[in-house]
């Protein structure tokens, strides 16, 4: 095989980003924007030792779940990678994707149980956009830092659309200087977006490569003018590093409230910039049901590791003993306690530190724990918190929920070599018409 060749393939697989395979003479050749199914006309781009990557040409028969695409950003920016298909085939395919990891990485061949699915339009609560030198707003393509200008995406509400071109307005009229990666010159980094699914609150936090905001009230007037009264808070981030890390550490409000307050599972949970929320607000609902579900936690003495704002943990304290949540960001610590004591929970304890740190602490303070919760970032568990929870909490259960199967294949390995053995587990798709998936696992002793 050779870079520029073509060749008839028939498209027999999907990878983890959402690429079709095919073979070339047993080799595997990757073709974005093929389905499974599909009889397609490949041109061959790059040919590595053992794989290749190929460039879709024409369909020679197309695959039946194949539909028609609805954006016109789809095949440039680096966000969907399944418009090309129906909903049923990409959910099928993200629960074959995380049985064949836990079959393949985690030893068990266990089949899950079916996946929990959404409306894949429009979900999102949060969006976070960089923008061009000539002040564009729109996505970073495909495993690069070029930008894909968008007007609208379908995947977020329409307001967000409304809101990114106010801001493009306004940078233009007040000749906004956009900040330059290559130079780490300019002003306006990125416009990051958040609204409250049940509130309706919005905060708009602009990314900045300084301390002040100018012209910001004339800002304000503008994001007013579109938002009317959901517009509860304007924040300036400040991130003056040379650095790809979107989000700095200090924020300042320019306009209502420091943070914005949204109603999760019945609890009031209040969200500054740098707080972790779920982005898919009804499927977080779904995601945090299938935990409880496994932790069952009535009476029962819970740790919460990563917890971010305490979404999870709160979610079961009405029926827990204890709730003990751990997370590393500050600011997400703080809204965790907060949002404890606006929902009248007083059986919550929140503290600041790595998830290593607090299980040792934990673990020398004689803490007894029922049930563990994880919820890890996507490099999922050290080795370090799985020994830590299996030998010094020895809790009945561990519900681990995950953003990456692969890894989460991976730590149900190590937690097995550990004593605890995988019960059951279930996809929740909280990412309709990209490469993701969460899972969550449940765990028992024994």
């Amino acid at each position: 095989m050779q870079k520029n060749e073509e060749y008839i393939l028939d498209i027999v697989g999907v990878t983890a980003e959402g690429s079709g395979v095919g073979r070339v003479d047993g080799m595997a050749v990757f073709v974005p924007l093929t389905a499974i199914g599909d009889r397609a006309k490949v041109k061959i781009l790059k040919v590595k030792k053992t794989f290749a990557y190929g460039k879709l040409l024409s369909l020679v028969k197309p695959s039946k779940d194949r539909i028609q695409n609805d954006c016109p950003c789809f095949n440039q920016c680096g966000g969907c990678v399944y418009r090309h298909i129906s909903y049923g085939a990409e959910s099928q395919i993200k629960e074959n994707k995380v049985y064949e990891n836990i079959k393949r990485i985690g030893g068990v061949d266990m089949p899950p149980m079916p996946i929990v699915t959404c409306n894949p339009e429009r979900y999102r609560n949060k969006a976070q956009y960089p923008l061009s030198l000539d002040g564009k707003v729109g996505f970073y393509a495909f495993h690069s830092h070029r930008i894909i200008p968008c007007e609208d995406c379908f995947l977020e509400p329409q307001i967000f659309s409304n809101i990114t071109k106010c801001v493009e307005k306004w940078a233009k009229e007040f000749d906004i200087s956009i900040y330059d990666e290559n130079t780490n010159k300019g002003s306006l980094r990125h416009v990051y977006i958040r609204k409250a699914e049940k509130t309706g609150e919005i905060m708009v936090c602009l990314v900045i490569n300084g301390e002040i905001l100018p012209e910001s009230d004339a800002l304000v007037d503008l994001l007013l003018s579109v938002c009317g009264d959901s517009l509860k808070s304007v924040v300036i981030n400040i991130n003056k590093k040379d650095t790809n890390v979107i989000l700095g550490e200090k924020c300042k409000t320019v306009y209502g409230g420091d943070c914005i307050t949204d109603i999760l599972c019945g609890v009031k949970i209040r969200l500054s910039p740098l707080s972790f929320y779920q982005v898919n607000h009804a499927m977080a609902e779904k995601l945090y049901g299938k935990a409880a579900e496994y932790a069952k936690p009535q009476g029962k003495n819970i740790i919460d590791l990563y917890c971010g704002a305490g979404t999870i943990g709160l979610s079961m304290a009405k029926e827990a003993n204890s709730i003990i949540g751990v997370e590393i960001v500050p600011e997400a610590i703080e809204d965790a306690k907060h949002n404890a004591k606006i929902n009248g929970i007083e059986n919550a304890r929140f503290i600041c530190a790595d998830a290593t740190t607090a299980a040792k602490q934990l673990a020398k303070e004689g803490i007894a724990a029922d049930t563990v919760i994880v919820d890890p970032p996507r490099k999922g568990c050290s080795e370090e918190v799985i020994e830590t929870i299996a030998h010094a909490f020895k809790p009945e259960s561990v519900v681990y929920v995950s953003c990456d199967s692969a890894t989460l294949a991976r730590d149900i390995k190590i937690f097995s070599q550990n004593g605890y053995k995988l019960k059951e587990y279930t996809p929740c798709d909280l990412f309709p018409r990209t490469s993701h998936v969460e899972t969550v696992v449940l765990l028992c002793k024994g």
